[in-house]
């Protein structure tokens, strides 16, 4: 094992300009030296764009070298960077750019309509529009940087994310910390990888295989930079291509999402078995409920180093290793060092440990509040502890179990049902490569459960398809729990981090009737 670097990427670069840092899309290989330029030029034309310390700039990029030169420009410059899922049309991203203040826009011409969509209708002008390759009224990137000193710019402060939660319930906020006016060199870095059990030694290799825009994708890649792993970028994900990536480059950890799971085990035997995954010593799974079979069957597959944590963009949270969860099924783990789980009941009281409620969190290492929304800010917290709508129960041990997300939770004829268990059956189905269960308005139960599949590749959707499926879950739910019908469709509206957009789905079934959907 090689000797740990300086801590921070700041001082890796000064000590070592020629460790290659970054493997950007197409094996493109990146110095330390080289990328830390990158970024210092990038401060300097964002100051002459007119962004001052608290200012913030948004950007629209796919996994790349510019993202993450954003990253390291806003974090020593005192900026916040906005990252906007790309997957967002040109209103949504509007709203972010106009909601956050970003003064630059900085985008990628493979989205160049939603992104020429969102700049006009958000009010920015010209000259503060950005573009990586040719989108018709903004500026080439490269304006940004040319001409722009490599050495290192004045005043430098610590910056940071500010992220949108993903809207999957309204309109998406910003969350938004206050700057702490530390040096950059001060950035809680190792501390947060350090929960994980990730170590501080440039022999580990850190694969980005989702996108940067998401809040723990940034943050696990920021992190694994400033202790000195080196980077692989994923552009598109695929289940080989990542095998591939993993052997070829002796990857050692990842965060992934439970959807990820389920289509590499959905690869043919021997293209599995064709791809030595050893090397992996930590792969990170969140963002969404993993299935019992599917977390069971990876675990067999790439061994102890299936970890999962639970968390939320406004902060965590607990982790679970492989170990953990044979030992407890189900469970998504213990409270982070640095944080503190708590169950409420509606009436705000604390929860013993067994009894379902809503679930809280605590951090030590400061708060947050949603950008121009102190009421949600208010609503969401009782005391220190701040929830984002999640129901489980703590046991005698500490460990949390989730059920389902409350405004996910279906009320038929008085029972609760939690869709989160019945999803977990359906997938248990050969022919169903996704699935959404909700509530559908029924005259007498109040709510009847609706089931909606992506069926898997070589099965036709249709009565037959349906049958198969209903009596599958027949089989394996109570009677209450059991899908009244089944819809289909070619996809299910997820972003790539697996967050599932249930309300897009569930809309059209409430039509003229009352429901916060």
């Amino acid at each position: 094992m090689t000797k740990a670097p300086p801590a921070g990427f700041w001082a890796q670069a000064a000590q070592d300009p020629e460790r290659t840092v970054l493997i950007a899309p197409g094996d493109e290989r990146w110095t330390a030296g080289r990328l830390h330029a990158a970024a210092n030029r990038l401060v300097h034309g964002l100051r002459a764009a007119g962004l001052a310390r608290g200012d913030a700039f948004a950007v629209v990029l796919p996994n790349s070298v510019e993202f993450l030169t954003a990253y390291l420009a806003a974090t020593q410059a005192g900026f916040y960077l906005v990252p906007v899922n790309h997957h967002l049309v040109g209103p949504e991203i509007a709203w972010i750019v106009a909601d956050s203040g970003a003064k630059v826009l900085i985008a990628h011409e493979r989205y160049a309509d939603p992104a020429r969509q969102a700049a006009d209708e958000a009010g920015l002008p010209a000259e503060r529009r950005y573009a990586v390759g040719t989108v018709e009224g903004f500026r080439p990137y490269a304006e940004l940087l040319d001409g722009r000193p490599e050495s290192a710019p004045s005043d430098r402060t610590l910056g940071w994310v500010m992220n949108y939660t993903s809207g999957t319930t309204g309109r998406p906020r910003g969350i938004r910390r206050p700057l702490p006016g530390k040096p950059p060199e001060e950035a809680y870095l190792g501390g947060f990888l350090g929960i994980f059990g990730i170590r501080p030694f440039d022999d580990n290799v850190h694969l980005v295989c989702s996108p940067l825009y998401h809040t723990a994708v940034l943050q696990f890649a920021g992190a694994s930079l400033h202790i000195g792993h080196r980077l692989v970028l994923m552009d598109r994900w695929t289940p080989e291509e990542m095998l591939r990536l993993i052997e070829t480059h002796r990857c050692t950890h990842t965060h992934m999402v439970p959807t990820q799971f389920h289509r590499l085990l959905a690869l043919p035997p021997g293209t599995r078995a064709g791809y030595d995954v050893s090397t992996m010593r930590h792969a990170i799974h969140g963002a969404a409920p993993c299935p019992d079979h599917v977390k069971r069957a990876m675990i067999d597959w790439w061994g102890g180093c299936v970890e999962e944590y639970y968390a939320a963009s406004e902060g965590g949270g607990a982790f679970a290793t492989a170990e953990d969860w044979l030992k407890k099924p189900g469970t998504v783990g213990r409270a982070w060092p640095i944080s503190e789980l708590a169950v409420f009941d509606d009436h705000g009281n604390r929860l013993p440990a067994g009894e379902l409620g809503t679930v809280y969190m605590k951090m030590s290492t400061g708060g947050f509040r949603y950008h121009k929304d102190e009421g949600k800010t208010r609503k969401n917290r009782i005391g220190d502890f701040f929830t984002v709508g999640d129901l489980g129960y703590l046991d005698e041990d500490g460990y949390l179990f989730l059920r389902d997300r409350k405004i996910d939770m279906i009320i038929s004829g008085g029972v609760n049902i939690y869709p989160a268990e019945i999803e977990s059956v359906l997938l248990g189905h050969p022919a169903v490569a996704d699935a959404a269960v909700f509530g559908i308005p029924h005259d007498d139960w109040g709510e009847e459960v609706k089931a909606v599949v992506e069926p898997a590749e070589g099965h036709r959707p249709g009565p037959a398809l349906a049958a198969d499926i209903l009596a599958h879950c027949a089989r394996r739910l109570a009677g209450y729990k059991r899908p009244r019908s089944v819809d289909f469709r070619a996809a299910l509206p997820r972003d790539p981090n697996g967050k599932l957009y249930k309300r897009r789905l569930r809309a059209p079934y409430w039509e003229g009737h009352e429901r916060a959907v």
